[in-house]
């Protein structure tokens, strides 16, 4: 499996040889970064996006415990308006060598292998890269379908009213919406 890090808005590479044990920091995401990232997420806006982490290593692995947060600015569904998002995520994920990964991929298809629910990030050529890891997982954390509160997708589908009158259509529920 190879990971194509270039595609990433965010990088922070480590090397894994200089990781001590208990290790840890504070990622802060740049301007530029929050901009790249609100474009790909087709986010109205990132205000803020920081990863706190620490690394404790373990049999030749490297396990990873932090948390992520961010304020973030999604579009509602139902209304088109912003909904604000405040996040704030608790994180652990394993790092294996590049090559131990692939052994457990062809193992986890045979009969009894290892089934893994959260699978291992690689460490390629001696390094991780945090940065792709903080972006899937703020990608992942955001809801789906963000929706403002008392927006409602509730449009009645009923008879004509009185003569003169519209029926009420998802049509004129859009139309009522652009009045406002």
């Amino acid at each position: 499996m190879k990971h194509d890090l270039d595609r990433h808005p965010l990088s922070r590479p480590i090397r894994v040889d200089e990781i001590k044990e208990g290790a840890g920091g504070e990622i802060d995401a740049t301007q530029s970064e929050l901009a790249a990232i609100t474009k790909l997420l087709e986010l109205k806006g990132l205000g803020r996006l920081s990863f706190a982490y620490r690394f404790n290593h373990a049999g030749g692995r490297l396990r990873l415990t932090g948390r992520l947060m961010a304020q973030a600015t999604q579009t509602c569904v139902v209304s088109l308006e912003p909904v604000e998002a405040s996040l704030d995520v608790p994180v652990e994920a394993e790092f294996l060598p590049a090559e131990l990964i692939e052994q457990l991929e062809k193992s986890a298809d045979e009969p009894g292998g290892p089934g893994h629910l959260d699978w291992p990030e690689p460490i390629v050529d001696g390094k991780i890269d945090l940065g792709p890891f903080i972006y899937e997982t703020l990608a992942t954390s955001l809801d789906p379908y963000p929706r403002k509160q008392g927006a409602s997708f509730d449009w009645s589908q009923g008879e004509p009213q009185q003569r003169g009158t519209r029926a009420s259509s998802p049509f004129a529920a859009l139309a009522e919406l652009k009045r406002r």
